[in-house]
């Protein structure tokens, strides 16, 4: 009996310990959230990418990616998208040692670099609509839309989020919760720059094989 009621005041106060232990810190809450975000994300974009890939020849008698896609201007772009995930890189770097100047100029470079990104593509997408190309025209031109349109959607949401955190910075400093956001914009980020390459590799480099 002893034995039984020493094992249960041992089991109770390993319990009140946990009890008294509370929850988990709040970077550990939210870091989990936010990996479950991308995650999500991860999910959808790899739906994209499974239709385009049955879509991408069903281009109705219409214009094909070997015609349509302009390997130079694509080149370009990956090229500021890889700088501009090198310079969110630094300025996280600047994040952890908290130095000011060096923060603002990775995050002033890394939305330039991210904004010229845009306007490529966004060229990309008036000259082809010019030709009449458009998202109803086919099958493959609608799957090639949507995934690399919501790409450059999720580009513009990263941008504007950067904008909001410089000035929350300005204004707040180095709190943990601003630090938290940065770096979570960072993971994001870097998400974007990975869902590229595979974009840049499926639907551009594949898409101009015969």
């Amino acid at each position: 009996m002893n034995v039984a009621v020493e094992m249960d005041a041992v089991r109770h106060g390993e319990l009140l310990d946990i009890s008294e232990a509370g929850p988990a810190p709040k970077r550990i809450i939210a870091g989990f959230g936010f990996w479950i975000f991308l995650l999500s994300d991860i999910v959808m974009f790899s739906a994209l990418f499974a239709s385009y890939a049955v879509l991408a020849k069903a281009s109705a008698g219409g214009l094909t990616g070997a015609q349509l896609f302009d390997q130079r201007n694509v080149a370009m772009e990956t090229a500021l998208l890889l700088l501009s995930s090198y310079s969110c890189g630094m300025m996280s770097l600047a994040i952890n040692s908290q130095r000011y100047l060096a923060t603002f100029l990775g995050a002033v470079v890394t939305f330039l670099l991210g904004a010229a990104f845009l306007k490529l593509e966004l060229r990309e997408f008036q000259g082809m609509i010019a030709l009449g190309a458009t998202p109803e025209r086919s099958a493959f031109l609608s799957a090639f839309f949507t995934l690399v349109g919501s790409h450059g959607l999720h580009v513009t949401v990263g941008l504007a989020w950067l904008v909001l955190m410089m000035v929350q910075l300005s204004l707040r400093g180095f709190q943990d919760a601003v630090v938290r956001r940065l770096h979570c914009f960072s993971l994001f980020w870097h998400a974007l720059d990975i869902i590229w390459v595979l974009i840049f590799t499926v639907v551009y480099l594949m898409g101009v094989l015969p």
